[in-house]
């Protein structure tokens, strides 16, 4: 699907987008377009009014074959995110009437962001709905495949809004780049494979290193070590480093689970549903779609991300429940239950991260309990942190980008929950009670003094079984931008 951008035509044809604000206000185009107050009565014949989010379509119109009405409520309403959501409808809207082309008019609206800034985001909103992972497909019914090919976006600042574009158009492939990760199936993608198509970022400056399970051996971790002895797949420690800001400047770390996938291991999973576990990478996978959007934009920051990268499988080398296992920190951790596989491995990513880069924070994202989408389903990832400040930077950069958070809590009681009889600690509480929370105070005990750090629970969130406006069906990328947003607005010079 290509994008492009226009000045405004002598006249209009074809399928075409307007606005309409609050209280069925049509907007220039629309008013142009209207004929007779066709318009008018057929929002009096629907529940359209305008609010933002609603569409309406127009047949029967003489100047063009369908007219698409877009709310866009209020003037205050129409930011960033909202644009977005604008051009996703724009997208589902025409596939699902099987249309080729469209052409979004983008009238002024006297609000946050200057028409150049609208068509831009409608641009970006459109290109990230517009996403498919069809690669395994061989039959197809043609009623089911994307037709839309064109959209036009007319704006009167048209070289404005391709410069704008242009800065955002490094996200499109960052977050298709991680949801093609997320989406692939295990036999394809496993932590070697996943190791090599993150070695593509060195075409964009990102220094990638990886670290084997001899290397690990060397280093001391054996928490994750343990998790992926069960699997005939090598586990690899994924090292991407962008040292882009000032050389005085430590960086920021970015700390991914990449479970390949995920039985349980001894502690087997049930049989249903058990194929979703392809996606417990979904940390992994936002972070290295993190590091290719910053070097994509060249952002002025010192990142590291790193991933921690295994198959938790239950052949007879399986890590058993009740085994101890000794972490790169000298910390021991008794074995309770080896489906609690993430915290494992990310307690080894986290302190090399802190040994070998010295960050300033420290932000982890995992798949890491089902205990948070009973907590928040699917509509924010958990987030617990020791550090307000960082808490507060994070929650705004996910509003920004429509990747909500919601802060949980940690506290000494919590963390008594994981004391092991027999060593440091136990990787699970003996009960269900609070799960996510008892999985967030295990990884806080691997943060060094000092360190800010955040611990982003994304089992919620990491893949959608019904989709949104700028989000199909699949692997959402849910992190990307995120952690983008947040570096851009308090790291970057």
């Amino acid at each position: 699907m290509k994008v492009e951008f226009s000045a405004f035509p002598k006249a209009f044809s074809g399928n075409v987008a307007v606005f309409v604000a609050a209280e069925k206000q049509l907007l220039a185009t629309a008013k142009t377009l209207d004929q007779g107050g066709a318009l008018g009565r057929a929002a009096a014949a629907s529940r359209f009014t305008g609010a933002k989010g609603q569409s309406l379509v127009v047949l029967g119109q003489e100047k063009v074959g369908r007219l698409l009405l877009l709310g866009v409520g209020k003037a205050r309403e129409l930011d960033a995110r909202a644009a977005e959501s604008l051009g996703g409808l724009v997208v589902a809207d025409a596939n699902a009437a099987g249309q080729k082309a469209v052409t979004v008019v983008v009238d002024p609206v006297k609000g946050r962001l200057s028409p150049a800034e609208i068509a831009a985001h409608i641009a970006l909103g459109a290109r990230l709905r517009g996403y498919r992972f069809d690669k395994y497909k061989t039959k197809e019914k043609p009623e089911q495949k994307p037709t839309l090919e064109l959209i036009t976006i007319v704006v009167s600042t048209t070289a404005e809004a391709r410069r704008a574009y242009a800065r955002l158009e490094p996200a499109v492939d960052a977050v298709f780049f991680s949801r093609n990760l997320v989406s692939e199936p295990a036999n394809v993608l496993y932590p070697a494979e996943f190791a090599r198509r993150a070695k593509d970022l060195t075409k964009l400056g990102v220094k990638v290193d990886i670290l084997g399970e001899a290397e690990m051996k060397k280093l001391g971790m054996g928490a994750l070590l343990g998790v992926g002895q069960g699997s005939p797949r090598d586990s690899q420690l994924l090292v991407m480093r962008w040292m882009n800001g000032p050389k005085n400047q430590s960086p920021v770390a970015l700390i991914g689970k990449g479970v390949c996938f995920d039985t349980g291991g001894i502690s087997l999973k049930p049989a249903g549903g058990m194929e979703d576990m392809k996606w417990d990478m979904g940390g992994a996978g936002a972070v290295t779609g993190a590091m290719m959007l910053l070097a994509g934009r060249k952002a002025r920051a010192n990142v590291v991300g790193i991933c921690a990268l295994v198959e938790n499988m239950p052949d007879g080398n399986a890590q058993r429940p009740g085994d101890v296992v000794k972490t790169m920190s000298g910390q021991t951790v008794e074995v309770i239950n080896t489906d609690a596989e993430g915290r494992l491995i990310l307690c080894d990513a986290m302190w090399y991260a802190q040994e070998k880069f010295k960050p300033q924070a420290m932000v982890e994202l995992s798949t890491l309990t089902g205990a948070i989408i009973v907590s928040l389903g699917h509509e924010r990832a958990g987030l617990f942190s020791n550090n307000t400040p960082l808490s507060n930077k994070l929650r705004a950069a996910g509003s920004e980008v429509g990747e909500k958070l919601w802060r949980m809590p940690l506290g000494s009681k919590y963390d008594k929950l994981i004391d092991s009889d027999i060593a440091d600690m136990k990787n699970v509480s003996n009960g269900r009670d609070g799960g996510s929370i008892t999985a967030a105070q295990f990884l806080q005990r691997f943060v060094q003094d000092g360190v800010a750090w955040a611990h982003l629970d994304i089992a919620g969130m990491a893949w959608s079984g019904k989709g949104n406006d700028t989000t199909p069906k699949g692997a959402t990328a849910y992190g990307v931008r995120l952690l983008d947003k947040w570096i851009a607005d308090n790291y970057e010079r």
